[in-house]
């Protein structure tokens, strides 16, 4: 395999080897604590725009599959692990890691020690940086990823949105219709509607409160994405204009939005939350739940209004894992309740949220 460097936008420099696409690419540097899973990380479109740093040391031991993936494609900017297993061994395995990488041109660098950056990512916060495999030179390097925006402030929901509205699966008469608006939603978050007996149409974010409302839907979802929710103005302006209309769940960027359609304000987190191990508590039950997480904004406790409460803090740093409305059907997590990759501590929300449904539509 060939030479690879990484350069972060505080001058940092780690020399590895290239493995996946040879080639090049920026994006913000992140990282992920999972120790599998990463081909759903891979898939999943909140990661558009991100190089993605594995803290586990071995990666690509089980390889890659077709049932593993949360969309039809890579959607991280890049990869970065300590080691790729020479070795693949799982009775799913269709292919290996770095065959998977290069088919869909994506840049991964390996042999880096991902301790010492996880820590620089820590403590500086997570920050731009570059991915080369084919140019070595400094400073060439800083003034390609001098002209990337950092992530505050970026709408990178056109990236993974659909064009055109579309069910999702064959509608069932007098079952659920959940209207979907997608920002980048994980595949399964739609499998485990359809398995809730939900009838659902995907939209585009784009899609209008009136156009939404057309569709006659019983709820609405907004799903997971990439970017800084503040920048995503269209969509807020969407969901007020529903608010108090229909139930309303959201997820990940979803409940960002939703706070901000509430009136609330998001921030950016230093290095955000990322991996499959993040204790919340559920202050309704008292219950600890071990989340799955992707998410570097969220949103600032002391915006939240009062006929809003908030449902789940993360115990690591005590920041806003749920809310819900104290008068409308509306509800939102900030982490994955449908895991992928994670544990399966909170698909009862799903649930929860399906009873809002049923009993609108009982109305």
């Amino acid at each position: 395999m060939n030479k690879a460097i990484l350069l972060l936008k505080n001058g940092e420099v780690f020399i590895g080897k290239n493995f996946g696409y040879h080639g090049e690419t920026m994006g913000e540097v992140v990282f992920n604590t999972s120790m599998t899973g990463y081909q759903e990380i891979l898939t999943d479109p909140s990661y558009n725009g991100q190089i993605v740093t594995m803290t586990y040391p071995l990666i690509g031991n089980y390889g890659v599959n077709d049932e593993d993936v949360e969309s039809g494609k890579i959607q991280a900017a890049g990869f970065v692990i300590r080691e790729l297993s020479k070795i693949t061994s799982n009775w799913r395995s269709k292919n290996d890691l770095h065959s998977y990488l290069e088919k869909n041109k994506v840049v991964g660098i390996e042999g880096i020690d991902t301790r010492k950056l996880t820590r620089i990512i820590r403590i500086k916060g997570a920050m731009n940086g570059i991915l080369s495999a084919i140019d070595f030179d400094i400073d060439s390097l800083r003034k390609k990823l001098d002209k990337l925006p950092d992530m505050a402030g970026l709408d990178l929901v056109p990236n993974v949105t659909i064009n055109q509205s579309k069910r999702y699966n064959d509608f069932k008469e007098l079952n659920p219709h959940i209207v979907v608006i997608d920002a980048g939603v994980k595949l399964n978050i739609l499998r485990l509607f359809e398995e809730r007996g939900a009838n659902i149409t995907l939209v585009p974010a784009t899609y209008s409160a009136e156009k939404i409302l057309a569709l006659k839907p019983d709820g609405l979802f907004i799903s997971n994405g990439p970017g800084d929710p503040a920048a995503i103005h269209y969509l807020i302006r969407t969901i007020q204009n529903l608010i108090g209309k229909l139930p309303i769940f959201g997820i990940c960027l979803g409940h960002q939005l939703l706070g901000l359609a509430l009136g609330a304000k998001t921030y950016k987190l230093k290095f955000g939350h990322r991996g499959a191990n993040q204790p919340v508590k559920n202050l309704h039950t008292g219950r600890v739940e071990i989340t799955s997480q992707n998410h570097g904004f969220s949103i600032v406790e002391d915006s939240i209004p009062s006929d809003v409460e908030v449902t789940h803090i993360n115990l690591n740093d005590n920041t806003v894992e749920g809310i819900r409305h104290k008068k409308y059907p509306l509800m939102s997590v900030q982490y994955h309740p449908e895991s992928s990759p994670g544990p399966h501590d909170s698909l009862y929300l799903f649930d929860d949220f399906m009873k809002m449904v049923e009993k609108h539509r009982s109305k």
